[in-house]
């Protein structure tokens, strides 16, 4: 089967049509849980294999972890230090299929190793030299050992005293939340129906089987019922929830799965790094990954792996792992930044999978590796992975579900050469971006055109935004909120809380016109603030 290329025109995603449709008494060949990469994922390959495909989310699509990711699309130098070959080969793969089929989301990115101890420069760059083996005509540039003076010509800002050269590789990076919704809509195209603000309540089961679950409009609090050969429980690091209520449908103790870890990320401006290579220390004083890496015209310096055993739908660091990054970035930056040079921190919760008998306090040596489950009901769960491995994923789980004989065979995956949504049309050029760059219309790719002729396009509002593209967001980018637009179909809140903040009555201003809903700008403000509230 050839992969169809998607509609040159936007589909219209409007909500009371797309609640129309849910309303409608039918059975789906796939019914999935939650709308992040996995998900997502789930619902392109299952849909452009020619299965019907529904999919809900409680909130917006990426909302959880799959907008809070470290903005890497890579193979996993660490992981190769860990002689996990494995998935560094499957990820190295992955990142090549990812940059092609999203080339305005996602482009290689060059990193720098400083060393401070001369042992470093040949001990990293030999095991790189291996990263660069192992990506084989998948790789995206040598690996090279530096001098001090070509190493701060790539890191101007690097801590010069006791430098004595460096290592530079190639990995990738990307827009998550923005490729989230390529996700969505591409498989839009393909006939799936994907609903967010929309919660899976309830499981049904039939004579021990599950056939089906409800749901609820979370705006207008219709209640629906979806029936399904194969129910796909992708709410990541709330999978454990669905587990245990299809266990208690059929008196069945589950036990949880998934080991939540932390991950934080500061954000603060270009001119602590200003060079569009990232900086990787890999062993920092108690053995964590530090990264400076330049985005969307800022830096994020991060990240952490903490143990957390709470599932807030918006965690908020923890003071040490503050102290942990400004110290540490203290440390190879020649300026040190302050918590007063904060403009935004998020948290992500990472699904990690723990051994049966693990207690989860040790998320650090934990597999990065996804898991399948299918239950005796017959609810397929799926859950850890990364980012970088989405597609491989979801094609995993489409062939378990095969091999429970949840589904009959139609066609094998597709979506290894096809293109996303704002990627371009097959056989025409690729539109590249530069995701190191401020924010602005190349994100749209392919779709710039469309967006550029939508009304109040030429009306700035700020950080790269106009109202042309809120309009946008709201009849083809599924957005309901102040926040969806801010957090997600822009990324401002991620890059500057307070402006953020500060166009949000704007943003609800045009959405309103757009939706005729509550566009909820109070709970951004919210939001807002805790993007900027450091531990104290």
């Amino acid at each position: 089967m050839t992969p169809s290329t998607p509609s040159a025109s936007p589909l219209p995603t409007r909500r009371a049509e797309l609640l129309a449709r849910l309303a409608e008494p039918r059975s789906y060949d796939v019914a999935i849980i939650g709308g992040g990469a996995t998900g997502l994922g789930v619902a392109l390959d299952a849909a452009s294999r020619g299965y019907s495909v529904v999919l809900v989310e409680s909130h917006d699509f990426a909302k959880g972890t799959s907008s809070r990711a470290t903005k890497l699309v890579h193979g996993g130098v660490r992981y190769l230090a860990q002689g996990n070959i494995a998935l560094v080969r499957e990820a190295l793969h992955e990142r090549t299929t990812l940059l092609h089929n999203a080339p305005h989301l996602a482009q290689p990115l060059p990193f720098i190793m400083p060393s401070y101890k001369f042992w470093e420069t040949p001990f990293y760059g030999i095991g790189l030299k291996m990263y660069d083996a192992l990506a084989g005509k998948a790789g995206l540039g040598p690996t090279e050992f530096l001098g001090r003076s070509k190493t701060l010509h790539y890191l101007p800002t690097a801590q010069p005293a006791g430098l004595k050269g460096g290592v530079k590789y190639w990995d990738g990076q990307f827009d998550d939340a923005r490729l989230a919704l390529a996700l969505a809509r591409t498989a839009a195209s393909h006939g799936a129906l994907l609903v967010n603000y929309c919660a899976a309540d309830e499981l049904i089961h039939e004579e021990g089987q599950l056939v089906g679950l409800r749901c609820t409009d979370r705006e207008g609090g219709a209640r629906f019922t979806i029936r399904a050969r194969c129910i796909v429980n992708a709410a990541g690091v709330w999978v454990d929830d669905f587990r245990q209520k299809d266990g208690e449908a059929v008196g069945r103790k589950t036990q949880p799965m998934v080991a939540p870890s932390q991950g934080v990320h500061v954000v603060v401006d270009r001119e602590f790094l200003p060079t569009d290579h990232a900086l990787l220390v890999p062993k920092t004083t108690d053995g964590r990954v530090l990264f400076a890496v330049p985005w969307l015209g800022k830096t994020i310096l991060g990240t952490t792996d903490t143990p957390r055993h709470d599932l807030d739908r918006e965690p908020r660091p923890f003071k040490e792992e503050i102290e942990f990054i400004l110290r540490e970035s203290a440390r190879y930056l020649s300026r040190a930044p302050t918590r007063a040079d904060v403009k935004s921190v998020w948290v992500g919760l990472r699904p990690l999978v723990k051994p049966q008998d693990d207690d989860g306090d040790n998320t650090k040596g934990l597999s990065r590796e996804h898991t399948v489950l299918v239950s005796k009901t017959g609810l397929v769960t799926v859950t850890g992975g990364k980012w970088t491995t989405y597609r491989a994923m979801a094609e995993d789980v489409l062939d378990k579900c095969l091999a429970a004989q949840l589904l009959q065979p139609l066609h094998d995956s597709v979506t290894a050469d096809l293109r996303l949504v704002g990627g371009g049309r097959d056989g025409d050029a690729p539109v590249h971006r530069r995701i190191s760059d401020a924010p602005g219309i190349a994100a749209y790719g392919s779709e710039q055109d469309e967006v550029q002729a939508m009304p109040g396009s030429g009306n700035a509002l700020g950080g790269g935004l106009t109202e042309g593209m809120v309009r946008f967001a709201a009849r083809f980018e599924y957005a309901r909120t102040v926040e969806d637009v801010l957090a997600r179909r822009s990324r401002l809140l991620f890059l500057d809380a307070r402006l953020a903040a500060s166009m949000a009555g704007a943003v609800a201003g045009i959405l309103r016109e757009e939706t005729g809903v509550d566009p909820q700008s109070e709970a951004f403000d919210r939001l807002a603030a805790l993007y900027l509230t450091l531990p104290e």
